[in-house]
This record gives C-alpha cells, structure tokens and sequence, in this order.
C-alpha cells in the first residue's frame, strides 16, 4: 500500500507550530447548538415537499451553515489559531493581511538599516539619529497595523458571508476542514515529539534511580564502618578518667568528627533515597504520560483520518447539493418559462381569434351595408338625373330664348355638345375631332 494512500500517516520532518489553547466555553456551545438542529418534522416536510418549500429548507441550510461558520471563526480566537489560516479570505481580505505584514517587514529592515549606520559625527550630522526615530516610530505603527490586520479582515470576512450563498458556506466549511487536518496532524507531531523526550527522561530518570540506589548502598556500607568506629571512639572516650585531661579532649575530639561523619553520610543516605524514591515516581509518572499521550494521539490520527477521507466525500457530495439546488433553480425557472409561454400562446390565441371574429364581422357588416350604399347611390344617381332633367329644361328654355331673340337655332349646338359628351372615348384611344377658329385679332375670348 502506498503511503499517499496511508490516512493515518503521522510522521514528518516540519516541527508544528506551539498554539496557545484557551478553550472556554466554545465546544459546549458549538455542541449545544448543534443538538438543537433535530426537527421532528423532517419526514412530514419530505413528504409534502414542493419546489417552495425546498427553498425554506435551503435558506434554513444556509442559515444553519452560517451560524456554524460564525461559531467556529469565534472558536478559532477562543482556542488560539490564526484567522487567516483557518479561514478562506478573498484576495482584498488577504491583501489586507498580506499588505500589513509586508509594511512591518519593511520597517524592520529600514530600522535596522539605520542603526547599521556607524555612530560618527559625520553620520549624526546627516541625520543618523532622526533616521533612527523616524524608522522606530514606523516600526511602531507598522506593528500596531499588523495586529489589527487580522482584525480588519475578519470583519470585511464576516460582513461578506453575512449574504453568501450556499456554496460559498459550504466551501468555506470545506476549507475549515482542511486547516483542522492539518492542525489535528501538527497536534500529533507535537505529541509524538513529547512522547519521545519523555521516553529518553524514563531512561534518564531510571539510570538516576539506579545510580541513587547504588550510591545510597555506597553510603551505608560507609555508615556502617563510621558506626562501628563511633562505638570504639565513644568506648575510649568513656575509658578516660580524667576528664580534664588532654587524652580526654582528643578523645572527644575524635568522637565529635566520627558524629559528623556519620551526620553527613545519613543525610548522604536520606537523599540519595529521596533521589532514587523520586526517579522511580518519575518513572511511573512518565510511563503514565507515554500512554495518555499515545492514546489521545491515537484518538486525533482516528480523527484526522476520518475527517481527511470524510472531506474528501464531502467535497463531491456538496458539489451534488450545490447542483442540486441550481437545477432546482433551473427547474423552477423552467416552469416560470413555461407558464410564461401557455399565457402568451392564450394571450395570441385570444387576439387571433379576436382578428378572426373582428374580420368576420366586418366582412358581414360590409355585406349588410352594400345595399345601404346601392341606396345611398341609387338617391345619388336619382338627384344626378333629376338635376340634369331640370338643366335640360333650363337649357331648353335658354336656346327658345335665343332663338326668339335673335333668330338662332341653338338645338343642334346643344344636341351636339350633349351628344359629344355621351360619346367622349378614354384616355388616347381616339381623338375627338374638333375644329378651332383661327384667332382673330378681335376675338373677344382670346
């Protein structure tokens, strides 16, 4: 089996980072809220589901997703790891960070460039000094910037997911899990390191204990000879009748250094028993550490393991959620569409069927109204005629007129303009003959 596929591999060369952990109350909350998600009513929600109704559930989704994210960016601070690399900022959230640290770099190295410059007159005398000031005061506000970069950012960070989207929570709960892999996995490297020097401080503290027991068996063979010497010494001692002799005094003398020796070898003798008492606690107390440690390293490589394979799923079964959803979109606009679509096909249908109705009916009103018009004209012609009748008469009357005046026969040149009238051809087809008097100069009409 390769070791790319070993979940549980532990074993790298990067010494993890030391994470002050306060833990307060967030996991008690965190669970709290978590239990609190049980809905009796799930199954009666699934079985009247409708495509409205799912977005009820997405939008809860969403909400619970976000007070989770809040809840663990809030846990993050309470346990002690670093915002952004616990969390999925966007380039200006990032660049805000990014921006910071770059401006405290910058000052640390223009401070240290200014108090490179060696300390000579010529030096101060161009602004050594100032320089100096100027780049601590720069350090000073680069560094304040810096911690509250991460501040600013998880603001702007808060403030983005306030609105988000399904997908945008869910890949930000994908990518807390990833840093809490690789957290879980630096916490068991930092464990097995532990685990490690403790092992070596067992041996350590169990050749101490064997060698405090050995000197302590060293110590008493001593005490032994100091305690049969003081026997002989305090035997003399009280041999010598004379007390205020000199014998006396040396005698006495002896007996106080032998006391001394003794005194110090059976202080020789408590410690080193204390010494080798205390190791061979330690020994116990280190063991016992070894295993609490091995078993809760175990416990986070079960974790980590499963959260790493269960990620990895939970990536692919997210992507099926998210899609899920936009074809649920999709399906509803699919519908939206299709309603449109049967109202605009009634809507035409009506307004074609309202053109063939209106196109009937105006045909029958053309057909009623024909004989309104022969009427209408059938008066038109009948007052034409009866108007002509009476010109003719007028006419009639003109040309007696005429001729009894002044003896003109004007019949014929009324005939003939009647009848020329009747007989007028259309367009060019024939010309109608008419003879013009030459104009005379005396022509009245001309």
């Amino acid at each position: 089996m390769s070791e790319e596929f070993d979940l549980l591999e532990t074993n790298s060369n990067e010494k993890p980072e030391k994470v002050d952990v306060n833990w307060g109350k967030a996991i008690d909350q965190m669970k709290s809220k978590l239990a609190q998600e049980d809905d009796p009513e799930s199954r009666q929600k699934i079985l009247n589901a409708t495509l409205d109704s799912v977005v009820e559930m997405a939008e809860k989704d969403r909400s619970t997703l976000l007070d989770a994210i809040k809840d663990l960016t809030d846990y993050q601070d309470e346990v002690g790891i670093m915002f952004e690399g616990f969390s999925a900022l966007n380039e200006e959230e990032q660049k805000v960070i990014n921006d910071a640290v770059k401006r405290l770099e910058r000052a640390k190295v223009e401070l240290e460039d200014a108090q490179n410059k060696p300390d000579t007159w010529w030096n101060n005398l161009w602004g050594r000094k100032s320089k100096i000031k100027r780049a601590e005061d720069e350090l000073k506000a680069a560094q304040k910037e810096r911690d509250s970069a991460d501040n600013r950012a998880k603001a702007m960070f808060q403030q983005r997911i306030e609105n988000a989207d399904v997908q945008t929570l869910l890949n930000e709960l994908s990518f807390k899990s990833q840093a809490a892999i690789k957290r879980l996995k630096d916490r068991e490297l930092e464990i097995k390191e532990v685990e490690e020097n403790l092992k070596t401080a067992i041996v350590e503290a169990s050749n101490n204990h064997t060698k405090a027991l050995e000197k302590k068996a060293e110590v008493e063979s001593q005490l032994e000879e100091q305690y049969a010497l003081l026997k002989q010494a305090r035997q003399a001692l009280d041999e010598v009748a004379d007390k205020q002799s000199t014998e006396y005094s040396e005698a006495l003398e002896r007996v106080t250094k032998l006391e001394q020796k003794v005194e110090e070898l059976e202080g020789l003798k408590n410690a080193y028993t204390t010494l080798a008492a205390s190791k061979d606690s330690f020994v116990h107390k280190h063991n016992l550490t070894i295993k609490v440690l091995t078993s809760l390293r175990s416990n986070l490589q079960t974790h980590r393991a499963k959260l790493k394979s269960d990620t990895d799923e939970r990536l692919k079964y997210y992507d099926g959620y998210v899609v899920a959803l936009k074809a649920r979109t999709d399906q509803e606009f699919a519908a939206i569409l299709e309603h449109l679509g049967v109202k605009t096909d009634e809507h035409i249908g009506e307004t074609l069927a309202a053109m063939h109705t209106a196109s009937a009916k105006a045909r029958q009103e053309m057909m009623d109204n024909i004989p309104v018009h022969e009427k209408v004209m059938q008066g038109v012609y009948s007052s034409y005629a009866e108007a002509l009748k009476e010109i003719r008469n007028k006419d009639g009357e003109i040309q007696k007129n005429f001729a009894d005046r002044y003896g003109i026969d004007m019949k014929e040149i009324f005939d003939a303009y009647y009848n020329a009238e009747e007989t007028a051809p259309d367009g060019n087809d024939a010309e109608v003959p008419s003879k013009k008097s030459e104009p005379k100069e005396d022509d009245l009409l001309s």
